[in-house]
């Protein structure tokens, strides 16, 4: 199942490394198991990939506690 993260712009961003400008790319997440691609920002050269704050302190986190609770 792949998930678009809504509301993120990533107009201007670089990967810090590369200073390449960052595209959103498919990514599998792993967790204890589970696996789900989602839309995350990448660098294309590098792979490096972002996860904006709101999304790993958020949804990630809401996610975490319910695959741990399991």
């Amino acid at each position: 199942m792949d998930r678009k993260i809504p509301d993120i712009d990533i107009t201007g961003w670089h990967c810090h490394k590369c200073q390449q400008p960052l595209t959103m790319v498919s990514v599998k997440v792993t967790y204890m198991g589970a696996s789900f691609d989602v839309e995350l920002p990448s660098c294309a050269k590098c792979g490096t990939t972002m996860i904006p704050e709101f999304l790993a302190f958020g949804k990630m986190l809401d996610v975490e506690k319910l695959l741990e609770d399991k």
